[in-house]
């Protein structure tokens, strides 16, 4: 069996290369209605989006984390040149204990609709390192994150310039009973 949502979640890759080009106003409201669109648990929507598109604070955030990962200064091995990234993040005080799973949920219709129309993306955990740094304060207070909110996840969105093959599809990972 075969559609368009099957399809899209086959055919989506974690991409680690991206053009300069920036995404349009459709294709970013396109993605962040999707977003929205997740459920979450009792509908409590424990969440805040930002984006970010100024690539210059993009660069500091990606040269702070190799900092702390003693990388390759200049080389960003955080976004992978994507010229947007959201951060998603949720309150301290979570409305339900399955806050950080609903924000997960969102990610995922985030990628898969940017897949659907042609983007890609790359979810990621890291960014967390810096932001829970001695920077951490000054680059909530950049990606206007609201008071009292916390990181869960990012997206890296893009016009994939590398992709990679399908992963390999483990045996024995499901259990009928």
């Amino acid at each position: 069996m075969t559609n368009a949502v099957l399809q899209a979640i086959a055919d989506r890759r974690s991409n680690r290369g991206y053009a300069p080009r920036q995404l349009t106003e459709e294709e970013l409201d396109a993605i962040m209605l999707a977003a929205v669109q997740a459920p979450s648990a009792r509908n409590t929507q424990p969440w805040h989006f930002s984006i970010v598109q100024d690539a210059a604070l993009l660069k500091a955030f990606s040269d702070d984390y190799n900092r702390l990962q003693s990388s390759d200064p200049g080389r960003d091995i955080l976004f992978f040149g994507a010229p947007t990234v959201v951060f998603i993040t949720t309150p301290v005080e979570a409305p339900t204990k399955f806050s950080q799973v609903d924000c997960g949920i969102a990610v995922q219709n985030m990628a898969l609709a940017a897949q659907s129309i042609g983007l890609g993306s790359v979810i990621l955990g890291r960014p967390r390192e810096v932001l829970v740094s001695e920077k951490g304060a000054h680059y909530a207070a950049a990606f206007g994150f609201p008071e009292g909110y916390t990181f869960a996840i990012a997206i890296a969105l893009g016009e994939p310039t590398v992709t990679k093959a399908a992963h390999v599809v483990r045996e024995g990972m499901i259990t009928r009973v």
